[in-house]
């Protein structure tokens, strides 16, 4: 449409009495003379003419599945037609839960609310639970947190990460993952990353076959399944002895450093994969290839370690996948315990909490590396991607490229050219949506999952 206003359709218009009659009487006479425009140039044309603001008519909950990964996403829809927005509450374990909670809670507590109140939806829904910050909940609040952004961007005519302070870069240097099946494999997959741009490398140790320990892990392992007469309720029996662990990493970095160089950056998710005096030794025995970050050295319970590998060893350390509190972060933040938050944004309650989170970091020079894998939806990785964009403290972006079935399924996603993501388009709000008909084309496949993981003498142990 055209821009016009009143006055220019005065001036214009002249002997056209039915237009004229149209200017002159204002509010929808005009849209209905000339044209109603898009749904998001008509409420921002409606938020300057001080007509009532834009209220939540429903939330719609859409769930899919994309080869092993479940997603779960919902639209804000609104009560100008056409106007809505879209959010990321993706929690792979428990998002049957997740969906329940939007359906049976949250979506009678936010109908009939204003659409600009973000704030004060998020702090309702935050407290609604009475007990503060469970997963499930922070990922449901999560969801509409998110499309509440998107709408807000729609209808200010700009990109969130407009609303958030504007760009401070262009886009997002990423990391990627390298193959651990052998030595050779790793170099391989390593160099192939290297020419499509990218410069940071996570991956963990590459065993050795040769190792008379290998076969004594897998014959442990069945033992333990087999002796486990109750059953194996999570039957990964991928922990293995401190020394084992820390071997084969070493054996890694020492690798990469003697064939490749020392221009690339390399870090490991260790993932609670040693007990904490074994994350100190690890810490210390990779100091020497200058690792970028070690990722959850320890768990989220035993955080009280990290100021003992703070006083060995200089290390980048990475840590935040399971955080879901404030005060889980806090202490790690203030004491410059880490380097890098890997908070999952909608498991920490979503945009509203992480850009907060961002901005704590930046006063004690922690980085930002949201959790971005492959389980978090396109739009869940479209919100850090505004954040990141416009966060000064951003450090690396985790996720790679998105194959053809997403694209169809969320149109507008972000690419990946040389090792950097950027935004496809500068589209009000989010940038991406997502096409419910095709949505139908990916039902889920069961309503969640078990994670964890056991010793190879069967123990349960903490992911």
């Amino acid at each position: 449409m055209v821009d016009i206003n009143r006055r220019d359709a005065v001036k214009h218009l002249g002997g056209m009495a039915g237009g004229f009659a149209a200017v002159m009487a204002g509010g929808d006479s005009f849209w209905e003379e000339f044209g109603k425009p898009e749904p998001a140039e008509y409420a921002q044309s409606a938020a300057r003419r001080g007509l009532p603001p834009v209220k939540i008519t429903d939330v719609k909950v859409i769930r899919t599945q994309v080869g092993r990964s479940q997603f779960l996403n919902v639209k804000v829809l609104t009560d100008e037609p056409g106007l809505y927005g879209v959010g990321d509450g993706n929690h792979l374990e428990r998002v049957s839960i997740v969906a329940a909670n939007i359906e049976k809670f949250l979506k009678p507590m936010v109908v009939g609310r204003n659409v600009d109140e973000i704030e004060d939806i998020w702090q309702t829904a935050f407290t609604s639970t009475y007990w503060r910050s469970a997963v499930d909940a922070n990922n449901a609040m999560a969801a509409i947190d998110g499309a509440l952004w998107d709408i807000m961007g729609k209808r200010a005519g700009m990109p969130v990460y407009n609303l958030l302070g504007g760009r401070v870069r262009a886009g997002t240097r990423m990391f990627t993952g390298a193959s651990t099946r052998s030595l050779e494999d790793l170099e391989d997959s390593i160099r192939e990353g290297m020419e499509r741009g990218y410069q940071h490398f996570r991956f963990r140790g590459v065993r050795d076959p040769n190792s008379p320990v290998t076969e004594m892990n897998s014959e442990a392992a069945a033992a333990a399944a087999a002796a486990l007469d109750r059953g194996v309720d999570l039957p990964r029996f991928s922990k293995t002895t401190d020394a084992y662990f820390i071997h084969s990493l070493e054996r890694a970095f020492e690798h990469i450093r003697n064939t490749i160089g020392w221009e690339i950056e390399l870090g490991s998710d260790v993932h609670n994969n040693v007990t904490p005096a074994g994350g100190l030794i690890l810490a210390k025995a990779l100091e020497p290839y200058r690792p970028w970050f070690l990722e959850d050295l320890f768990t989220v319970d035993d955080w009280g370690w990290y100021e003992r590998v703070r006083e060995t060893s200089a290390v980048g350390l990475a840590h935040g996948e399971t955080f879901t509190h404030r005060l889980e972060w806090l202490p790690l933040v203030e004491n410059h315990l880490i380097d890098y938050v890997r908070a999952h944004i909608s498991a920490i309650g979503g945009l509203n909490m992480a850009r907060k989170l961002a901005m704590l970091c930046e006063f004690f020079n922690v980085r930002t590396s949201w959790h971005g894998p492959s389980n978090v939806s396109p739009i869940g990785h479209a919100i850090n991607m505004h954040l990141d964009l416009a966060c000064y403290n951003f450090g690396i972006g985790e996720g790679g490229n998105f194959n053809d079935q997403l694209r169809e399924l969320y149109p507008g996603l972000p690419e990946i050219r040389n090792g950097v993501r950027y935004p496809a388009n500068d589209l009000p709000g989010l940038g991406v949506d997502i096409d419910e008909e095709v949505a139908a084309k990916y039902p889920p496949q069961d309503p969640g999952g078990n994670r964890g993981a056991r010793s190879i003498d069967g123990e349960p142990r903490r992911p």
